[in-house]
């Protein structure tokens, strides 16, 4: 599965959301902040990457995502925590308190849900 960009990761995210959608429905989802030959551009690049299919309707096409968002997000926090955290869930909580970016009540949360899967 090859790296998206953060545009291709919108485009993605509108997809995901409108489950089927023309290129002009894409652009709406991004309410318009990329012009439609560029979102264009990105659906066939998506596409190429395996990411997404069509069905054509005479010459427009309907798109549709291949990858699940829950395929997608599993590999990219596989290599977030590969690459950054030395496979260590642990590092990786560590370092989102250390940055402010979790709460004691949010970890909390996090052992009840831990505790209950034992």
């Amino acid at each position: 599965m090859q790296k998206l960009t953060n545009k291709e990761e919108e485009v993605m995210q509108a997809l995901w959301k409108l489950q089927k959608a023309f290129a002009k429905e894409v652009q709406a989802e991004l309410n318009n902040t990329v012009h439609y030959n560029t979102v264009s551009t990105i659906i066939r690049n998506l596409e190429e990457k395996g990411y997404v299919d069509h069905q054509a309707f005479g010459k427009t096409h309907q798109y549709f995502p291949i990858i699940d968002k829950e395929e997608y997000r599993n590999r990219f926090v596989t290599t977030a925590m590969s690459q950054y955290f030395n496979n260590s869930y642990k590092n990786m909580v560590s370092f989102f308190a250390k940055e402010e970016k979790i709460t004691a009540d949010e970890l909390r949360e996090i052992l009840k849900v831990i505790e209950q899967k034992k």
